[in-house]
């Protein structure tokens, strides 16, 4: 629309005509004066309407209707944006005569009870303003993610989701025929961003996976936003603490900089952190649950949710930090790739970042020696020369540094920093075993 203003531009027209576009959002009819409120992609106007023939033209029309107004600009303190049109002309461009079946200019609720609802109508739901915002915030969550990688030199790749074996083991994965060949989605591009070392020494993807999990918690879905990232020629594992650290500083210090009024609109608080985000190790964290609680979880080979929120009420008591790593886990419940420690093998060069109480990654150092790394698949029962496996071997047996990664759920973080109970409300569009639509 050549002539079309945006709303967040209508202050510097005060006192001149102009012409906006967007949706109906509100309207509040008092008699002789009518106020109508427009939502276009910058925000939201109101405008006040007092001729009955320019009214008559709603007459019949819903929420959604989609309009364009033309009229006078006037400063307003107590309207949104704080302006406001008068004496308008009202165009309308698509008829709405249906009713939303949800209140989208009212605050939508968030209480578990009311998930089905608000899931069920996500493609209404989604333009009530205060919802955006989650989605807003996530997107900057990801440029600034993004932002920190290429940064650090890091090469933004795009591996396959369908694969011929499992990345992660195990039977929670989706199964589909592919040509007459079974194939699985892809739970974490894991092989290929190890193989990718071998060409980039640093790489990272953010991108969906699948876990065919049967789960129904509050932090677990079948579809998620994965951000991996994989680094070569470090030696310990601490290099890659050192650098999530850095990274979670970065995106929580650009968030509240440049995002702050949207986040207080969405009643978020700030995030404490320190520098350097400390440890425990999971022996440790089970003896002080084990002690604070007298539940006894020290044959646990990985910290309970009750853990992890008490190990983040820890970590905030005794460092001033919203979040802690816990490390030295067994290395009898490690994966074939990841590497046990040099000093001691009974433990894997592993660790989870806990943060506001839920667990958002795992990161480890891998296993680059090709023969080790044959011996460890063989003792889980691959076999090395399945499609699944063989070109990421390879990748091993033509030479390969010492390397250590991670993979971090963008939703989950994105969840704890506004604030969320469920990970599913930072989710456009959230699937899991009782959800495929919409």
């Amino acid at each position: 629309m050549k002539n079309r203003v945006l709303v967040a531009d209508l202050p510097k027209l005060a006192g001149k005509t102009a012409s906006i576009s967007g949706w109906l959002y509100k309207r509040r009819l008092l008699g002789g004066l009518n106020f109508l409120v427009v939502r276009d992609r910058t925000g939201l106007v109101q405008i006040l309407l007092e001729d009955e023939s320019e009214l008559k033209k709603l007459d019949g029309l819903q929420l959604g209707t989609v309009l364009t107004v033309t009229g006078e600009v006037f400063t307003d303190d107590r309207a949104p944006g704080g302006v406001e049109i008068h004496k308008p002309q009202l165009e309308i461009l698509t008829a709405v005569k249906d009713v939303m079946p949800i209140e989208i200019d009212k605050p939508i609720s968030h209480k578990p009870e009311h998930h089905a609802t608000l899931f069920e109508n996500r493609t209404i739901g989604l333009r009530n303003t205060n919802e955006q915002l989650i989605f807003k915030i996530e997107a900057a969550v990801e440029r600034y993610i993004r932002e920190y990688f290429e940064s650090h030199n890091f090469v933004n790749i795009h591996t396959p989701k369908l694969l011929a074996e499992p990345t992660e083991g195990g039977a929670e994965v989706f199964k589909m025929d592919y040509f007459g060949k079974t194939a699985t989605l892809a739970q974490s591009p894991q092989f290929y961003k190890q193989m990718m070392v071998g060409v980039y020494e640093r790489v990272y993807e953010i991108g969906p996976v699948y876990r065919a999990e049967p789960s129904t918690t509050t932090r677990h879905m079948s579809e998620y936003i994965s951000v991996d990232g994989e680094m070569g020629f470090i030696t310990q594992l601490e290099e890659v603490c050192e650098f999530l650290s850095g990274m979670i500083n970065y995106v929580c210090e650009k968030l509240w900089s440049k995002h702050k009024s949207e986040l207080e609109k969405l009643q978020a608080k700030p995030v404490k952190l320190t520098k350097k985000i400390p440890e425990i190790t999971l022996a440790e964290l089970h003896e002080l649950y084990f002690k604070a609680t007298n539940e006894d979880t020290r044959n646990e080979k990985d910290p309970t949710p009750a853990e992890e929120r008490f190990a983040s009420e820890y970590a905030l008591k005794k460092w001033g930090s919203e979040a802690i790593y816990i490390t030295e886990f067994p290395a009898s419940a490690m994966k074939f790739y990841h590497r046990k420690n040099a000093k001691n093998p009974k433990v894997a060069d592993r660790a989870d970042l806990i943060f506001r109480g839920v667990e958002i990654t795992t990161l480890s150092m891998r296993e680059n020696n090709y023969q080790t790394l044959l011996s460890q698949l063989e003792a889980i029962g691959g076999d090395p020369k399945h499609p699944g496996f063989k070109h990421y071997l390879q990748a091993f047996q033509y030479g390969m540094p010492a390397h250590g990664g991670f993979g971090l759920g963008l939703e989950r973080l994105t969840q704890k920093i506004i604030g969320l109970e469920n990970v599913k409300e930072a989710t456009l569009f959230p699937r899991d075993m009782q959800r495929l639509a919409p």
